[in-house]
């Protein structure tokens, strides 16, 4: 290959790069790297917009990453994230929850304003409302937390507005690995070796080796210990999969680990978007 020669009108341009020129250089790239990165979460959490609100209200404090209370003593858990817990009745918190907590007090600080769609259930069985919420700049909180990788998407119908959206921020989130995405600790858990002790909300992997039928619900054993439960009343979320034909394949669920019997671990699943299929044989 030839060597490429300058003309004598660039010699002057060509003799500014010294050492420290590149290490501005440098310098300049990880800020236009960081740049992009909020530029990209920013603008996730933009496109999960609203065309209506509901309600307008003011932000007394954040309790953790996903939850807030109102100056009227109402607490509100967002729609479709789950973020790391912070510590309470005796266990510790989890990674990056103080984090996840620290970034929804910079979206929602106290005395802010911020505009709620409610959820088509309102309240959750903690009796905290249900909503999405949006702060005065526009920006989606569940979808901030997503795409800076401060929590995991969940789809609890019926509230299953923009569930879509935030699945993509999150995907956003994973494929850079941000946050959780980079923690071994949130890596899914082998269905067949559950610790003793577990709980929450967890990723748990393996693969179907049998489907049962209860009055209620449809049962997914992955192993011997672990089956997902699909309770009959959200059955037409899956009619698209044929879960017969997934006998043998690995899949990897998402959600709130239960003892039912005898060391026997069940999870719900309430809708596919909960749900991930190994696509090799």
């Amino acid at each position: 290959m030839s060597p490429i020669l300058l003309h004598r009108k660039y010699s002057r341009t060509v003799s500014c790069l010294t050492p420290h020129f590149f290490t501005s250089i440098k310098t300049f790239c990880l800020f236009l790297a960081f740049a992009l990165c909020a530029f990209s979460a920013r603008a996730q959490a933009t496109a999960c917009a609203s065309s209506r609100y509901d309600e307008i209200v003011t932000v007394k404090r954040v309790i953790d990453g996903d939850t807030l209370q109102f100056n009227d003593g109402r607490r509100l858990r967002l729609i479709g994230v789950n973020a790391p817990e912070r510590p309470k009745d005796g266990q510790p918190a989890e990674p990056l929850a103080d984090s996840a907590w620290h970034l929804l007090q910079t979206l929602a600080s106290p005395g802010s304003h911020l505009r709620l769609r409610w959820g088509k259930e309102k309240k959750d069985h903690y009796g905290r409302l249900l909503a999405h919420a949006f702060n005065a700049d526009g920006r989606n909180l569940s979808a901030s937390l997503l795409a800076a990788g401060m929590g995991a998407a969940i789809q609890i119908p019926p509230n299953l507005w923009r569930y879509a959206c935030y699945l993509r921020a999150e995907k956003s989130a994973r494929r850079q690995r941000h946050g959780i995405w980079h923690l071994a600790y949130f890596a899914p858990l082998d269905a067949n070796h559950l610790p003793g002790g577990i709980h929450g909300f967890h990723f748990i992997r393996g693969r179907l080796s049998r489907i049962g039928k209860s009055k209620t619900a449809l049962w997914l054993n992955l192993g011997k210990h672990f089956a997902l439960r699909i309770r009959k009343k959200e059955l037409h979320y899956f009619k698209k999969i044929h879960f017969d034909q997934l006998v043998g394949r690995e899949l990897t669920a998402r959600g709130w680990l239960y003892t039912y019997h005898r060391g026997q671990w069940s999870m719900n699943l309430h809708h596919p978007g909960s749900l991930e299929i190994d696509t090799a044989h």
